[in-house]
């Protein structure tokens, strides 16, 4: 991971919503979830599954902050207190954190941080005191692993617990540029790679077990048997979808590309070999037996430079984000939403950005998507102009029937992002709706982030007519109910002359 090593020119005052840089046609903006909170460097955000409504703040000084997860909380107890034996700074610190699935009976909790003397990343086990829930007890650290470090950077530091119930551990190359010591493509090192172990047993010398169906199980090579996947430079942050069971994981890129990965059992993710889809080293070079992204960007003027890997939106809050990857840029303060079923290419579409340097993503016990920025606060998705179905009219304690008043038509919207195919998104393409009962005729274009919108139309079927010179002239068809609200993206692709 490259973000904790750039140099942050300044602080910026952020209040309630810092949607105030946003792009005028932007749907979503981010809210300060916490106006009364702020935490010292935040680097991940979990919740306990316990059937409570708190949320735990990862800080990467050592510290682990609890609260009660509603807007009006005004403190933060300290949780669990490590900063004596965490070394931070740059990438290194309190990075990840996890909870049992059986916390709720059990009070486990694994975190994973770096130490010195010598320089190492540490996966531990903590409990919660039994007499306190918003304290844990510092003396019950149970060393599951420990791998040294040849570097400061690219230490990984995500924890998971997977749908199969094993503890999934993100380990980056060990840093420097360029992977010197090829730890990405070493299958006899812990670094560059995604370990599953089985936490609920012990086995010979180790406070854990090798999961049976790891992929080099049993290996007489040297291969390690906790590794799960390889090939990563720096998986920041993972997470799977509960839905899928997939893994995703954003791998934090070089100099030129970062990339988004659906992280499947023994599968090589290709570096040093590759960058993102392309060749790292040598050029051609070999990509037999490799699994490339299934999507990457850029390095570009915008400032994209670290990838922060997110989550799938599941809390039908935002129905046009439901099912689709949220993710973010550490440096632009650019977030995404991906849309990936396995069969087609991806489709991904810019959300927003805002002047934040998200470190990461974390959801709360109803799949509630936050994000942390470094410089200490906690957002949330919010939307410009709430549906009507999502925020519904409150009934009034008294009131009077109207007589003779006509029912009211609820109007609606269709809006969304014009892409290029290939990737990326498409600005100053001519939108054409035209309306088949209503003959409602409308134009517009999409703006800078590919974003258009048509708005208070009434139900009917609309034929949308997207044009832009170079490209082909696509055709889509929407049906709009009363009051409904419909995203889509808009996909057209490059004339190729011959």
């Amino acid at each position: 991971m490259k973000f904790f090593s750039i140099a942050i020119i300044f602080f910026l005052a952020l209040n309630v919503s810092c949607a105030a840089n946003a792009q005028q046609n932007q749907q979503y903006i981010l809210q300060d979830a916490f106006p009364n909170l702020s935490f010292n460097n935040p680097v991940d955000l979990q919740h306990a599954n316990d059937g409570t409504n708190r949320l735990f703040v990862v800080s990467q000084h050592g510290l682990i902050y609890v609260f009660e997860n509603i807007s009006e909380a005004n403190s933060a107890k300290t949780f669990l207190d490590i900063r004596d034996k965490v070394i931070a700074g740059g990438e290194l610190g309190l990075l990840g954190l996890a909870f049992h699935p059986d916390y709720e009976n059990n009070g486990y909790f694994y975190v994973n941080y770096t130490a010195s003397n010598p320089l190492r990343s540490v996966v531990a086990r903590y409990s919660v005191s039994i007499t306190n829930p918003n304290s844990a007890y510092k003396k019950s650290e149970r060393i599951l692993f420990q791998v040294n470090q040849p570097y400061r950077n690219h230490n990984g530091g995500q924890l998971a617990f997977g749908p199969d119930g094993y503890l999934y551990i993100a380990l980056g190359d060990g840093g420097s540029a360029g992977d010197p010591q090829n730890n990405g493509q070493n299958q006899s090192s812990f670094l560059g790679k995604i370990l599953r172990i089985d936490v609920n047993c012990t086995s010979g010398n180790r406070n854990y077990c090798i999961p049976p169906d790891n992929p080099f199980v049993g290996n007489t090579k040297g291969f390690k048997e906790e590794i799960y996947a390889y090939g990563l430079r720096n998986p920041w942050r993972f997470s799977f979808d509960p839905a899928t069971g997939w893994l995703w994981a954003g791998d934090v890129g070089q100099g030129l590309w970062e990339e988004i990965d659906t992280i499947e059992k023994g599968k090589n993710y290709g570096w040093r070999i590759m960058e993102g889809n392309h060749c790292y080293h040598d050029s051609p070079c070999n990509t037999s037996g490799l699994t490339l992204p299934i999507w990457e960007y850029g390095h570009d003027n915008q400032g994209g430079c670290s990838v922060t890997g997110g989550y799938v939106k599941k809390k039908k809050k935002f129905p046009g984000l439901y099912g689709k990857y949220l993710y973010g840029d550490y440096c632009s303060g650019r977030i995404w939403t991906l849309k990936y079923d396995g069969v087609n290419p991806a489709t991904n579409t810019l959300l927003l950005t805002e002047n934040i340097n998200i470190s990461s993503f974390g959801i709360d016990k109803d799949n509630e998507v936050y994000l942390c920025d470094l410089n200490g606060k906690i957002y949330k998705l919010a939307t410009t102009n709430p549906s009507p179905s999502l925020t519904p009219t409150p009934i009034p304690t008294t009131s009077t029937m109207p007589t003779q008043s006509p029912t009211p038509i609820k109007k609606g919207k269709i809006f969304g992002y014009v892409v290029d195919v290939k990737g990326g998104t498409v600005e100053s393409a001519k939108v054409k709706l035209r309306g088949k009962a209503t003959k409602i005729n409308k134009k517009t274009s999409s703006d800078g982030a590919g974003f258009f919108e048509f708005a208070d139309l009434e139900a009917d079927i609309y034929k949308i007519i997207t044009k832009k010179k170079e490209y082909k002239k696509s055709n889509q068809t929407i049906t709009l109910d009363d009051g409904e609200e419909e995203e889509i993206t808009i996909e057209i692709e490059k004339i190729v002359e011959v």
